[in-house]
């Protein structure tokens, strides 16, 4: 448990998030208009987005089925009838005056997600996915005088998805943004892009000392980074605490996060339902699907994150955290799997998290970039197994296989770096070190052990490092005897 600790004693966080998840769809949630990513200001409106008098919406019936595609992910109930309400608010980008967003009666109700804390795992609850559409932008940068809006974003399908108050720091609910995403990016459902906005996050918090009840809540809009996320919330975890311990009292507001000065601040008092004047949008019919659709679609999903730890854990030798950093992203899950019925794949994964990875950020580019192939890495670990070359030698291998995009073995035979595992030039040259290091032999039979990994350097080093290490070890220990 992490806490706050204040002049009075410790408080406990109490957080509960709703993740604002562009659906991955080429349409928008009640339009044609198209949903791509950075196109001129409001060129991709139509007359419904713009909210033209006597236009109706149409529901675009693909996000429906990844809202249950990513319920099923979330192990939730898919509500087979669900409603489109009106949610009835004004603000500029707001073209309709309202929002097109379910609130009585969800798609997805009762779901969780399972997080790795410090103490354990724990069972995050999901109350609900809810879809709705999205909003249009306000630019507030580009004029002294004058707010511009663009209404590219409006009406863009979004999966509300709300947590209980179960996440307990800054760090459980950083872990929890991060396996969520992991999870819609699997399904895809959302590319889980924070900095374009497909994915914003909204942290609801209150403190309390243990025992007690639940305080009173702020929520924090709109945060768009999982390390914002974090500050945020300390932030405003401790300055509720300040403001208790001083006799004061803590107003239910939403507030912003300034990312610049690492404070938030208060962006207008928190509505409650009502005041939103929900009712059921009369232009929209129910949605009623079926448990066919249900059970096929739950064919469709691939396998998911927790399932894919598994059976890397069972079927490859894994450790946890090896499993757990290949299967955050699922671009590098595939290339691992590409390779691992190829070679020992515990081998294989500590090359891809050491030094593929090493390379990656060193370069800044994308694993799609990168000029070595599963198969080709794969085959330099099956030549490492063999004991054709030493670790040692492989990581200059790798270096150029990364360089050039050319295979392992042409490159060993090209440079000569094929290991020496001949047991007479081996005996040859640690005879000829023994005996020109009497003192140091004298002295390791006298207990000072340290001194065999100078034996072992001052052979590498006449081999120009591709003597079999294993071997001289071997061979060191019988001759030191």
């Amino acid at each position: 448990m992490t806490y706050i600790v204040g002049n009075t004693g410790k408080w406990e966080y109490v957080i509960g998030v709703e993740v604002h998840a562009q659906i991955s769809s080429k349409s928008k949630m009640f339009s044609p208009s198209s949903t791509n990513f950075a196109a001129s200001p409001n060129s991709q409106v139509s007359l419904i987005d713009a909210a033209m008098p006597g236009m109706l919406p149409v529901l675009n019936e693909y996000c429906v089925h990844q809202a249950i595609k990513t319920g099923l992910g979330l192990k939730a109930k898919i509500n087979l009838k669900s409603v489109f309400d009106r949610k009835n608010y004004f603000y500029p980008d707001l073209p309709q005056g309202y929002q097109i967003s379910q609130f009585y009666h969800p798609i997805v109700q009762d779901g969780h997600l399972n997080i790795s804390t410090k103490d354990g795992n724990k069972n995050i609850r999901i109350n609900r996915v809810h879809l709705e559409q999205d909003a249009g932008k306000s630019i507030h940068d580009q004029s002294p005088c004058y707010s511009f809006i663009d209404l590219n974003r409006s009406g863009i399908g979004l999966m509300e998805i709300v947590t209980e108050p179960d996440l307990s720091s800054p760090e459980e609910t950083a872990e929890f943004v991060r396996k969520l995403r992991m999870l819609l990016r699997y399904i895809g459902s959302c590319d889980g892009d924070m900095e374009k906005g497909s994915m914003r996050c909204d942290a609801n918090v209150s403190v309390r000392q243990f025992g007690e009840p639940l305080g009173t809540r702020c929520e924090i809009k709109n945060i768009n980074s999982i390390r914002n996320i974090m500050r945020a919330i300390e932030f405003e975890a401790i300055r509720q605490v300040n403001l208790i311990e001083n006799g004061q009292i803590v107003r239910q507001e939403t507030r912003l996060f300034d990312a610049d000065n690492g404070e938030t601040r208060t962006m207008r008092l928190k509505e409650e339902s009502h005041d939103y004047r929900y009712f059921p949008d009369p232009d929209l019919l129910p949605v009623v699907i079926s448990q066919t659709l249900v059970d096929q679609l739950a064919l469709d999903l691939p396998e998911l994150p927790d399932e894919k730890i598994k059976r890397y854990i069972e079927s490859y030798g894994l450790n946890i955290y090896d499993a757990e950093v290949l299967v955050a992203d699922d671009k590098i899950a595939h290339y691992f799997e590409e390779g691992a019925d190829l070679c020992n794949p515990k081998i294989l994964a500590n090359w891809i998290i050491s030094e593929l990875f090493g390379q990656l950020n060193k370069y800044s580019i994308a694993l799609s970039e990168c000029k070595i192939t599963p198969k080709m890495l794969a085959k330099m670990v099956k030549i490492i197994e063999d004991g054709d070359i030493s670790g040692k030698i492989a990581k200059v291998v790798f270096e150029k296989m990364f360089e050039t995009g050319r295979e392992p073995k042409q490159i060993i035979e090209e440079q000569g770096l094929v290991q020496v595992s001949d047991i007479n030039i081996l005996s040859s040259i640690i005879d000829d070190l023994l005996v020109n290091n009497p003192d140091s032999v004298i002295a390791y039979k006298a207990g000072k052990d340290k001194l065999f990994g100078f034996f072992v350097g001052e052979v590498m080093k006449k081999t120009q490092g591709k003597a079999n290490p294993n071997l001289v070890t071997c061979l060191l220990k019988e001759k030191l005897q």
